[in-house]
């Protein structure tokens, strides 16, 4: 995940736990929304709320290769992404998926991102 995205999941009070389990769905196909260029939206349950006080993520997901979260918001502050931002996204996610494993790595010891484990 991105540091942007760890400071959200840190306020909202997300496990790495939940991330995890995110990611597991989303390696099985279960997930809300594909849109387009490896990004796809999921659904991240907020901890003591259920489904309606739940979140969205925003994931870059290239099976076999990575899986990184760079976006989340609660369902309450906002409906969906815009279309500028959908583009965004789809450019952030193409240079995020054309990074060598060495500056993968690089910004891992960094901490411009953060593991979360399967």
């Amino acid at each position: 995940m991105t540091k942007q995205f760890a400071k959200w999941a840190k306020k909202q009070k997300i496990s790495k736990n939940d991330l995890s389990n995110a990611l597991d769905d989303l390696q099985k196909g279960y997930y809300e929304a594909g849109l387009g260029g490896y990004l796809y939206k999921k659904r991240i349950r907020f901890q003591g709320k259920g489904k309606s006080g739940s979140g969205r993520s925003i994931i870059v997901y290239k099976k076999g290769d990575r899986a990184i979260f760079i976006h989340g918001f609660a369902k309450n502050e906002k409906a969906n992404i815009s279309k500028k931002e959908l583009l965004l996204f789809k450019e952030f996610a193409r240079i995020l998926l054309n990074l060598p494993s060495k500056s993968i790595d690089i910004a891992l010891e960094n901490g411009d991102f953060i593991e979360v484990e399967p």
